[in-house]
């Protein structure tokens, strides 16, 4: 007679955090990269229009994403780097470059949403192109790329978030130095006296074939 147990096998066990972990992964490098990559974009585009009373015409202005703000650009670029960073630290190290990235989304959601509004980079266009530094630009209009690049930051923020959750269950780079930072040894293979290739290859590495 059979007996039916509800107990798990161990590897189904071990499948499901397996499984967690490379979703995980590929869910974070994706969101990491494409946020990143949208909040620099968006950076370079037109956030805000307006015009200035010069010689008693309308001059037009604009003012792109780097002129209103160099946060989001600067703070991509560190969440880029956390994110590839992520796999080149361990434990402790991985937590605080995760924070780090999971920092790096929510600093430019801020400064994106803050910039979306501002008109301060447009004023001094239009102090710049009057001659009068208490000029101010008129019909003022902005565009939707600051909410584009917040959205960029939404991603890198939750890149990190993952890694924070799951990265100890991510791999790591492979160590080819030890602890100390000095390349591991590696053992010489044996030397055969009576074998004249050998000797040759022994000499070519820059050991002594006759030593003991």
């Amino acid at each position: 007679m059979e007996y039916v147990t509800a107990v798990p096998h161990p590897h189904a066990q071990a499948a499901g955090p397996a499984r967690a972990g490379r979703v995980s992964l590929a869910v974070a490098l994706l969101s990491g990269a494409l946020g990143a990559a949208v909040a620099l974009l968006a950076t370079r585009q037109r956030w805000s229009e307006g015009t200035a009373t010069v010689a008693g015409a309308d001059f037009p202005l604009t003012a792109r994403g780097s002129d209103v703000t160099g946060v989001p650009a600067s703070l991509a670029i560190v969440g880029l780097a956390a994110l590839v960073a992520v796999f080149a630290v361990r434990r402790f190290g991985r937590v605080f470059v995760a924070g780090l990235l999971a920092l790096s989304g929510a600093g430019i959601v801020a400064a994106s949403l803050i910039g979306a509004d501002d008109s301060s980079a447009l004023d001094e266009k239009a102090a710049r192109a009057t001659g009068d530094t208490a000029a101010t630009v008129g019909t003022l209009s902005h565009t939707a790329w600051p909410y584009v690049a917040a959205v960029g930051g939404l991603l890198l923020l939750l890149a990190g978030l993952l890694a924070l959750r799951y990265a100890p269950a991510w791999p790591a780079m492979s160590g080819r130095y030890e602890r100390n930072g000095a390349p591991r040894a590696r053992k010489a293979p044996a030397v055969d006296p009576d074998r004249p290739e050998d000797l040759w290859k022994a000499l070519d590495r820059g050991e002594d074939p006759t030593g003991t």
